[in-house]
């Protein structure tokens, strides 16, 4: 077993784990729709059929032949005459031959013959007629057969994220069911006897449980199902046994607290009792965060963060969330979404030999974003509550100057 806090540099902390354990999804699913929302996709979609399957018209108007307005101006406009009209919902029984125009609802299907639509406010009707005031150029307002979508095209691939506008093309292609992979099962547990429930009134010595109910919603927001394990007493035996509870029945285990160099902590100890490989990382060099322990056993990741709820909060955005995408099934997911840059209100100082992760505010003024460090200790919540991200202080760095640009990682995109 490595030694306690051998305090590793993030980047090589990461590497260590990936050696040790790759996440894979535990399986599949089928779901509808209703139930698909932020679902990870575990096979390509193929679209069966166009969308659309028509031409369409985008505006309401008159269906019309391109090549009959040429010239028309709305001092001189172009006099066609009227056919028909197109009803919603219906193929339409004639044809737009060369000086004809036909009515049009937005979404209608567009006559044989007709290329172009004109809109509405462009045209003057008259008793069977309609006088066109400009002219119209072949596709215009037009949407084409299989413009969104062709048939037997991959519309959404392995390992994307379902997203409302994903569950639109879906359910525009008559797609009502998909293949999902399972969601990751999360034991989420927290340590100390200082510990209590919410809804108790502390004692001296005594804190409320904050970070059970913050890791329940981090798992969730990445598409896992939290397992709540409780607050476990400082008690090496009934640790171990709720640990080995919640590794056979989940496939990840996250443990707040218990994880720094002292006579009541126990989690490393613990993991190492369970099996092998056991503990393959205890310490990180990361401001907050510090005393983090990368485990597993027996294939199940077991994730010891800080006690305090910032450090908990910040080793999960660090180490956590990505195990979790895995576990999902999630492809790479895109980085830009969930970052913005913004100039720094003030200058972060930062110590040497470790990567700080400093909260900061979103302010604009005068068009300029500017990020606004929220400072405070690792215990103290409403630096998290107060801020919109995290500026990441690289290993290495004397801190950041006043004014500098800085890339803010925000906690949702």
């Amino acid at each position: 077993m490595p030694e306690f806090l051998t305090v590793l540099p993030p980047q090589e902390a990461r590497a260590r784990f990936a050696q040790a354990y790759t996440p894979r999804p535990r399986g599949t699913e089928r779901v509808t729709l209703r139930d698909a929302y932020r679902r990870v996709l575990a096979v390509d979609v193929v679209a069966h059929e166009d969308l659309p399957e028509f031409d369409k018209s985008t505006v309401d108007g008159y269906a019309v032949r391109a090549a009959d307005t040429a010239g028309a101006a709305e001092r001189g406009p172009a006099h066609l005459e009227v056919v028909g009209e197109v009803q919603m919902g219906t193929r339409p029984g004639f044809a737009v031959g060369p000086g004809e125009a036909a009515r049009i609802p937005t979404g209608g299907m567009l006559p044989p013959g007709a290329d172009a639509v004109i809109m509405v406010e462009h045209t003057e009707a008259r008793e069977g007629t309609v006088g066109v005031g400009r002219r119209a150029a072949a596709g215009e307002n037009v949407i084409r057969r299989a413009e969104d979508v062709r048939g037997g095209e991959v519309v959404l691939r392995r390992g994307a994220r379902l997203r409302p506008q994903d569950l639109g093309l879906l359910a525009g292609i008559g797609i009502t069911e998909v293949e999902v992979f399972l969601q990751p099962r999360v034991a989420v547990l927290a340590t100390g006897d200082e510990i209590i429930p919410p809804g108790r009134r502390p004692s001296i010595g005594q804190v409320r449980d904050i970070n059970t109910y913050t890791l329940f919603a981090l798992v969730q927001q990445e598409g896992g199902i939290p397992q709540l394990y409780g607050i476990i007493p400082d008690d090496r035996e009934v640790l171990l046994r709720t640990l080995e509870d919640a590794r056979r029945t989940t496939e990840l285990v996250l443990v707040s607290g218990g994880s720094s160099v002292g006579v009541k902590d126990a989690v490393a100890w613990a993991i190492t009792a369970m099996g092998r490989p056991g503990v393959i990382v205890h310490g990180v060099s990361i401001k907050p965060g510090k005393p983090t322990i990368l485990g597993l056993v027996d294939g199940t990741p077991i994730i010891g963060l800080p006690g305090h709820p910032v450090s908990g909060m910040v080793i999960f955005d660090v180490f956590v969330r990505d195990l979790l995408r895995g576990l999902a099934g999630q492809a790479a997911p895109r980085s830009f979404g969930r970052v913005v840059r913004a100039r720094l209100e003030r200058r972060i100082p930062s110590a040497g030999g470790r990567e700080d992760h400093v909260r900061v505010r979103l302010e604009e003024r005068d068009g300029v974003l500017w990020a606004v460090p929220q400072l405070g200790k690792s215990g103290v919540i409403t630096t998290m509550t107060r801020a919109d991200g995290l500026v990441v202080v690289p290993l290495g760095q004397d801190g950041v100057a006043e004014g500098a640009e800085v890339a803010v990682e925000l906690f949702e995109p």
